[in-house]
């Protein structure tokens, strides 16, 4: 007869784990000697082997005792189960390992690959960590929402960047981040920043009368995204006020106005 520290020696697990087994069901529990100790005979360490094969095995401890009383047939229908329910794990363990991996990268975790792929090309064009971290979050929002607009956006952005007078400017404006909101700088980047808008929406055959009737964003999201940005900096917030003057001088021109 053995006591439960010799039984958990023997079979290579805890006296706690024996413990455990009891209080599950999982083992019986001798009735205590006149000294007050548990005895266990032949038939508890066979069990707890059994048991501790079963656990091992990665099978869990709530269908370890159901698989020790089923005849063969029924445990080779937990068995091919249990089998099953693993694989599902690891393939779900596997997808988790992918996306960790993803948060070297950071960006990929949270975005699409066309936009992750955007900000790689900003990157290597030189723009900022600051200017990117910004980018990134704006884009996070916006994908989340809109997840086929921001697509379509992206796939603009990434044609300005073909653009070499766009990447001047867009590597401009995330300098222009330190500057003095009083630089004249700024009134030569708001010229470039602005004709540009126009143009393109021009191109695109929209009227800017018209523009903020077409607006996708809540009035919302547009703060919340105005704000993420303007409140890192007064030239900033500078910057696209001087844009947005000289973009309704035109609208008012286009107009008939003043």
């Amino acid at each position: 007869m053995l006591t439960i520290k010799r039984l958990a020696e023997y079979v290579g697990v805890t006296v706690r784990a024996v413990r455990h087994y009891h209080q599950t069901g999982l083992l019986a529990e001798p009735e205590r000697d006149a000294s007050g100790y548990r005895r266990y005979d032949a038939q508890a360490v066979i069990d707890l082997i059994r048991v501790k094969t079963l656990a091992e095995a990665g099978v869990p401890l709530t269908r370890v005792q159901e698989l020790m009383a089923a005849d063969p047939e029924q445990f080779a229908a937990a068995v091919t189960e249990i089998d099953k329910a693993l694989a599902q794990q690891i393939r779900e363990l596997k997808e988790r390992r992918r996306r960790v991996a993803h948060l070297t990268a950071g960006e990929r975790l949270f975005l699409p690959p066309e936009i992750a792929d955007y900000l790689a090309e900003l990157r290597a064009l030189g723009v900022s960590d600051r200017g990117l971290a910004m980018e990134r979050d704006g884009w996070i929002m916006l994908a989340a929402n809109y997840p086929e607009k921001a697509l379509e956006w992206i796939a603009l952005k990434r044609a300005d960047l073909t653009d070499p007078d766009y990447r001047q400017s867009y590597l401009a404006y995330d300098q222009a981040y330190d500057w003095d909101p009083a630089d004249p700088r700024l009134e030569q980047l708001a010229d470039a920043m602005a004709a540009r808008f126009v143009q393109q929406v021009q191109d695109a055959g929209a009227d800017l009368a018209e523009l903020s009737d077409r607006q996708v964003l809540s009035a919302d999201e547009q703060s919340l995204l105005s704000a993420h940005v303007n409140d890192y900096s007064p030239a900033w917030i500078r910057l696209n006020e001087l844009i947005a003057h000289r973009v309704h001088r035109v609208q008012a021109a286009a107009s008939g106005g003043e």
